[in-house]
């Protein structure tokens, strides 16, 4: 499949160079904001500090805004974000012009317009399977790659040079200008009707995709190789601009050039993914970026040479593409559509949480001991995250079915209990021949991940001591509400398979019971 496949699809193509010009406009910002603040005394704070403030509103707001995402029309929610942050960005345009602009009111307008991308970002990641089909999402995801580096190659070049000729007021107002070009794509985007799911309360929408990848064994593993991936390569983020100013004697130009290089580097990975993807497994690429971008961190620290530093940083925005591709886009196969943007929240929270603790430890390491350490520093952790695969490995998803199933009967129950009443017990007894019992007890475990990851706040398998061949299930989840949306659509085809091959070593079908909380017996 061509890794551009994708964009034949018109309402992606239309979306995706509307995120392009937003994702430029960002990077545009971000060379503003720090190249505004580098003459500043201690800049090394200031500099890590505008790249903690870009990311701590995802830190903080992904998640609740995933589970408004997964509740709400996302196209109307990209909409309002899009605009509001129009008006935050042509606000800071205007007092910058002004003269109006310290560095810690620009830190708090950086922070705003985190806000903002902490809203569009599990939003979009959201949308994407709604307009690719399912066997073009690794695709699209590694266009979505392409489309944060292309930005990455475009918008610090362009804004080196604007920022050199005319100062960081005019990359602030082309910022404004590309959320009004994304506002201008989603409201000429006609989403067809389809019905919204019954909203849940807040704080349990909240909960429920905490809990979902909190038993997702996939999303942790690829969560915890985030983290030691990210947090030791932030450093070339949050302190490229020193490097730039500091060792290389490069100007605002000279900053966008290694910036654009990274992008480069990123953009041929993107187009190498398809080759990628068919010749190395994740846990070998996972192991190849971090050498290389382990490698290019050393370089750039010993080797204070131009031409050195800007060839190995093509190396490392290729590492840092491939990789980050590999997780969303597994991601992206794994997570299913009622808990989609709560998912990708998660996945932001930490790769934004990485980033943050990266930029402002390596500031302060670079602060205290020099920039120098501070890269080798980093290239120790990266390489030693690196070792941790042989525990942490992440698996294939491709072959999974992730599609909703309803397979369960509709319960039927003489006492009907309000939707907020709880905790329920849940009860399903089996009948296993001696010689199966073994296999059953081990199928038993996929289908406990079912249950854990869909409401289920604990769950136990146990075995009658009178009758050998009777095992009885229980399961309690929070609220009836839960249990009845277990029924109803949170489960998938892979649950489904899991609880049929324990179903297949059972005599029979499970005799299912509902205890409710004692105080509804009246």
């Amino acid at each position: 499949m061509s890794p551009w496949s994708p964009l034949r699809e018109r309402v992606f193509r239309h979306l995706w160079i509307a995120v392009l010009a937003g994702n430029v406009g960002t990077w545009m910002q971000t060379v503003g904001a720090q190249w505004l603040v580098v003459g500043e005394p201690n800049a090394a704070t200031w500099v890590s500090l505008v790249q903690t403030v870009t990311m701590l509103p995802v830190l903080l707001l992904a998640l609740p805004s995933g589970a408004l995402a997964d509740a709400v029309d996302r196209r109307r929610l990209l909409l309002a974000v899009q605009l509001g942050l129009f008006a935050v960005a042509g606000v800071l345009t205007v007092l910058t012009i002004l003269g109006l602009m310290p560095p810690v009111l620009l830190l708090v307008f950086t922070f705003l317009l985190g806000v903002g991308q902490a809203l569009t970002l599990p939003t979009w990641q959201a949308v994407i399977p709604e307009v690719v089909p399912r066997d073009e999402l690794p695709a699209a995801s590694a266009l979505g790659a392409v489309n944060t580096n292309l930005a990455r190659s475009a918008g610090p070049a362009v804004a080196g040079l604007l920022v050199a000729q005319t100062g960081s007021a005019t990359v602030f107002a082309m910022n404004a200008l590309s959320y009004g070009v994304f506002a201008l794509a989603l409201f000429r985007w006609r989403r067809p009707a389809r019905k919204l799911p019954q909203p849940e309360p807040f704080g349990q929408a909240v909960r429920a995709g905490a809990r979902y990848v909190r038993y997702s064994p996939t999303v942790m593993r690829i969560l915890a190789r985030v983290v030691a991936f990210v947090v030791p390569g932030a450093v070339v983020w949050g302190l490229l601009p020193l490097v730039a100013h500091q060792e290389l004697r490069m100007g605002a130009s000279g900053y966008g050039i290694l910036l654009a290089a990274l992008g480069v580097g990123a953009i041929a990975g993107a187009l190498l993914m398809p080759r990628i993807r068919q010749r190395l497994s994740p846990n070998r690429l996972i192991v190849l970026a971090g050498l290389v971008y382990g490698g290019a961190l050393v370089v750039t620290a010993l080797v204070p040479n131009v031409i050195a530093v800007t060839a190995v940083l093509v190396l490392a925005g290729l590492a840092w593409m491939t990789l980050v591709s590999r997780m969303n886009a597994t991601l992206q196969l794994f997570l299913p559509n009622w808990v989609r943007a709560r998912g990708f929240g998660i996945y932001q929270v930490v790769f934004a949480g990485s980033q943050a603790l990266g930029a402002l430890v390596w500031g302060q390491v670079a602060s205290l001991l020099g920039l120098d350490t501070a890269f080798l520093a980093a290239a120790v952790a990266l390489l030693a995250g690196t070792v941790t695969i042989r525990w942490w490995p992440v698996h294939e998803q491709d072959g999974a079915d992730r599609s909703p199933a309803i397979f369960w009967a509709e319960p039927h129950i003489m006492l009907e209990p309000h939707l907020d009443e709880g905790p329920i017990l849940v009860t399903a007894v089996y009948r296993v021949a001696a010689d199966k019992a073994g296999e059953f007890v081990a199928a038993m475990e996929a289908v406990r991940g079912s249950r854990q990851r869909t409401g289920a706040s604990r769950w136990g398998l146990f075995r009658d001591g009178e009758e050998p061949g009777k095992y009885v299930e229980v399961y309690q989840v929070p609220t009836w509400e839960e249990h009845l949306r277990q029924h109803e659509g949170r489960m998938t085809g892979s649950d489904e398979q899991a609880e049929k091959r324990a179903l297949a070593l059972a005599a029979g079908p499970p005799e299912v019971t509902h205890l409710l909380p004692a105080h509804n017996a009246d």
